[in-house]
């Protein structure tokens, strides 16, 4: 099966280089292109995309807003495209509320190839992207943006956890992955896989990396601990 891959960048030199890399692979094709995030809204409505590589910062409609309506249901338009953020980091604060809008991870511009291609084949399957450390030091970093709640409607919904569930949540919030997980608890892998499965579908979260956010909010996990 043909990864189908739209392009979002206002730097068209940006999206020449990646559509190099893309253009060699067997099992991917560029599907779109756009320069904004408004452009690509567009596109998406008419044109099936299987993933989106999202920048952050561009005119108009920027990869936040973007991304959030992209992952709204039905504002994708044909299929439903996974966003996978590209960021510079060190600049881009907004990076973190793109993961909350529904991104399935990010990934920096100045990635090796071989990492951007195993990242988008990864989100085509539905597996997390971004790597349990990974998302540990950006939350850690961007965790002063994060908006004041009082947290109690969202800290309600940890509630429908059982206490085993909420162990393994605040362990995949620290930085965990299952296998990590399995050994701590003394599970199997598969049985950790299950119980992220449970937690996803309680909470009504997306993937692993809108679970480590919700830990976050809820202060479930603090940045900087753990």
């Amino acid at each position: 099966m043909t990864i189908r891959v739209m392009l979002v960048d206002d730097q068209a030199l940006l999206r020449t280089g990646f559509r190099m890399v893309l253009a060699a692979q067997q099992d991917m094709e560029v599907a779109a292109e756009a320069g904004d995030g408004a452009e690509a809204l567009a596109i998406l409505r008419e044109t099936p995309v299987d993933v989106v590589l999202m920048d952050v910062r561009m005119p108009n409609v920027d990869g936040v807003e973007a991304t959030r309506r992209i992952c709204e249901e039905g504002e994708g338009g044909p299929g439903d495209p996974k966003v996978l953020i590209l960021t510079t980091f060190d600049l881009d604060e907004y990076a973190f509320s793109a993961l909350k809008a529904g991104a399935a991870g990010f990934m920096l511009k100045d990635v090796p190839p071989q990492d951007l291609l195993a990242a988008i084949r990864a989100v085509h399957s539905g597996d997390a992207v971004v790597a349990p450390s990974t998302t540990r030091r950006l939350i850690d970093r961007f965790s002063s943006v994060l908006p004041a709640t009082s947290g109690e409607p969202v800290a309600k919904e940890l509630e429908r956890l059982t206490e085993r569930e909420r162990e393994v949540l605040t362990l995949i919030a620290q930085g965990m992955s299952n296998g990590e997980i399995a050994e701590r608890l003394v599970l199997s892998e598969a049985t950790v896989k299950t119980h992220v499965g449970r937690i996803l579908a309680k909470l009504g979260l997306r993937d692993r990396v809108q679970a480590v956010v919700l830990a976050y909010e809820t202060g479930l996990v603090r940045a900087g601990n753990g």
